[in-house]
């Protein structure tokens, strides 16, 4: 798939951008690369190649799924000014 030139300026002036001949010229270049590179990239037969999660590869390190500190619920909301049924009571910030 390659652009036109009018097709590069009318783009342009959907986004409200102001391009002129050179701009448009230099544009449609470098789009016209990126979809070359790209019909290129496609024609590569990719069916045997295995996904990969991870550029490199590396091993996450997980930790055991343990609480390492108490319930302190009570502690916080009894320092708090309002509370009710367990929540905190905050004023109507939006009207």
């Amino acid at each position: 798939m390659a652009l036109t030139l009018d097709e590069v300026k009318r783009v342009a002036h959907l986004a409200r951008v102001a391009i002129d001949e050179a701009e448009a010229q230099a544009a449609l270049s470098q789009i016209n690369d990126v979809f070359r590179l790209i019909a290129e990239m496609q024609a590569v037969d990719t069916r045997e190649v295995v996904p990969m999660a991870h550029a490199l590869d590396v091993v996450q390190r997980l930790r055991e799924d343990a609480v390492t500190e108490g319930d302190r619920h009570a502690l916080f909301q009894a320092v708090a000014p309002h509370v009710e049924g367990g929540l905190y009571l905050v004023p109507k910030v939006i009207e």
